[in-house]
């Protein structure tokens, strides 16, 4: 492989994780980042209460992230073979700690009414 392209990766995503897991990943995060939006459109600003409750999921989304794609990849902490392979766990971990965040700010402003 000489190059990296979408097509390459779009196909290695759905041989990890199948395609109908995949394709759902997408279809729910791009719905969590409509409703972002629309919250963020809604309030006319983001609420520093809120993030600072939301991101206390952070670490929880860290952890399931690495133990989701451990378990995906069948393989664990003892198979990281150098440190492109911790760049990518620190990677998987800030992905799921940004998306829970992001998840757990839209659910708790969905929850409650807006303030005028």
């Amino acid at each position: 492989m000489k190059e990296l392209t979408l097509e390459t990766l779009l196909a290695v995503f759905e041989e990890i994780y199948g395609f109908w897991l995949f394709w759902g990943m997408v279809a729910a995060a791009l719905v969590v980042t409509v409703l972002f939006v629309w919250v963020l459109i809604r309030d006319h600003k983001l609420e520093a209460r809120t993030l600072v409750q939301a991101e206390l999921f952070a670490p929880v989304g860290a952890v399931a992230a690495i133990v989701f794609v451990f378990f995906m990849t069948s393989s664990g902490l003892r198979d990281m073979g150098g440190p492109i392979d911790v760049m990518m766990l620190v990677g998987i971990g800030a992905a799921g700690a940004v998306g829970l965040t992001i998840l757990a700010y839209v659910a708790r402003a969905l929850v409650r009414p807006p303030r005028g």
